[in-house]
């Protein structure tokens, strides 16, 4: 990296706007100097990493990114590093977070909401068949491209096959409380390919209801709703799309319903 240019270039990477930030990262649209296209630049702070004792779950991610190319899946093209920052570069996807068209549109027709769940399970399921598993999956990590195409985000908190107990399971709690399964809260072990599917069902619900199934202020009793699947399907959902949702535990990958 040319010490005159560090402020506008990485590498073969000219540097542009901020497209995002964070508390330990910041993302920068840029382009590559060689070819024209345009790719994210993640940001990481390495004092702040190494304060945070976050050098492992970086590591993770990058292991982890390294591991998938799948059309639905952000794809990571090279990492870089200086003295005092790690540079992720990734694809640029255009089109936004799946949670905001959600917001701004509310709920979706069955057959576009049937379209981004088989481009999420085909990357969910990829996924699990390279022992990789998201662990966070949710909206806000669906990005959509120019071509209003699915793209799985955000790996930070995924694990690896590797990393299961004895026992076979994982056993750290994480992800986000609405979409996380019943089991990864009670804190006795669970399936990481199982806990996917229970989110993906949770997203399918959002799409065709436009809200959460499981929702409340106080946590424990937001708990206590997942524990029990206390939830109500829509009136308006056909009858192929109430008979999936109210199967959010089985193994199937199994996206056809009618609509």
């Amino acid at each position: 990296m040319s010490t005159g240019k560090v402020k506008r270039c990485v590498g073969k990477y000219e540097l542009g706007r901020t497209i995002g930030e964070g508390t330990f990262a910041k993302v920068r649209f840029a382009r590559n100097s060689e070819t024209g296209e345009a790719v994210a630049i993640k940001i990481l702070d390495k004092a702040k990493v190494l304060k945070n004792k976050m050098v492992e779950q970086i590591k993770r991610e990058i292991a982890t990114l390294k591991l998938i190319k799948h059309p639905n899946v952000v794809r990571l093209y090279e990492v870089m590093g200086s003295k005092t920052k790690i540079f992720i570069v990734l694809e640029f996807v255009t089109g936004g977070e799946l949670f905001d068209k959600i917001v701004n549109n509310g709920r979706m027709r069955e057959g576009e909401a049937r379209r981004y769940f088989q481009q999420l399970i085909s990357a969910v399921d990829y996924c699990h068949s390279r022992g990789v598993y998201h662990r966070d999956l949710k909206p806000e990590n669906l990005l959509l491209d120019q071509g209003d195409n699915l793209k799985v985000s955000d790996f930070g908190l995924s694990a690896l096959s590797q990393q299961v107990r004895d026992d076979g399971l994982f056993h750290t709690s994480c992800g986000t409380p609405n979409y996380v399964a019943p089991e990864v809260l009670n804190d006795r072990g669970y399936d990481g390919a199982t806990a996917d599917i229970w989110s993906c069902g949770v997203i399918l619900f959002v799409l065709l209801a436009g809200y959460l199934p499981f929702e409340d202020d106080n946590l424990m009793n937001l708990y206590n709703k997942i524990s029990v699947a206390d939830f109500t399907l829509p009136a308006w959902l056909s009858f192929g799309a109430k008979k999936l949702n109210t199967n959010p535990r089985s193994k199937s990958y199994d996206t056809h319903y009618n609509a």
